[in-house]
């Protein structure tokens, strides 16, 4: 039996406050690149390479509050994958929104994957439907993001519609997370 289930609050405060900080980090980056996103000017670049470095941080952050679980292979696939993306989005913005797009499409395929991977391998410990959702239409949103790299109007403001909805549910698993905490402590 792995330390997940055997103590499932353990690890939940920690998670809890995490996703806390990416709902917001995720509102206020949606916002930003909205407000941005008519063009690939130095301010929608930066946030658009910062996301998955911010990505990268966050991982970082659960690799190390969940040492003993079992998805901390996952959590450095997750790394690798957001800071490959990082340097793939800092070199499609030459090219332009399309390349970005398409940049963007293959790290929400991938890494809602691995989201959806490390969901589900949490699924004893509650409060993972959220991030199990999530996983699965990061996946359809990325491919949706590939296909709208066609298009003769493509257009950066569905990536802020994107992480709008990933910190919806980063906020859904925090609040989850938080009974399951003041479970634990009682």
């Amino acid at each position: 039996m792995s330390t997940l289930t055997q103590n499932p609050p353990a690890i939940a405060p920690a998670l809890q406050k995490l996703y806390f900080v990416r709902f917001g980090f995720a509102i206020v980056w949606a916002v930003l690149i909205a407000l941005t996103a008519s063009t690939l000017g130095p301010v929608s670049i930066a946030l658009l390479v910062l996301y998955p470095l911010f990505d990268v941080g966050a991982a970082v952050v659960d690799h190390r509050a969940s040492r003993a679980t079992r998805p901390g292979p996952l959590l450095l696939v997750n790394m690798a994958l957001s800071l490959l993306t990082a340097v793939a989005l800092g070199v499609a913005v030459t090219s332009g929104v399309p390349a970005v797009l398409v940049v963007w499409g293959v790290w929400a395929v991938t890494a809602g994957a691995v989201q959806l991977a490390v969901a589900i391998s949490r699924l004893r410990m509650g409060g993972q439907w959220p991030m199990i959702l999530s996983g699965g239409i990061s996946t359809l949103a990325g491919t949706g993001f590939i296909l709208m790299s066609g298009g003769s109007s493509a257009s950066l403001t569905g990536v802020a519609g994107y992480a709008t909805l990933g910190g919806i549910f980063f906020l859904l698993s925090a609040i989850r997370l938080r009974r399951i905490a003041k479970a634990g402590a009682k």
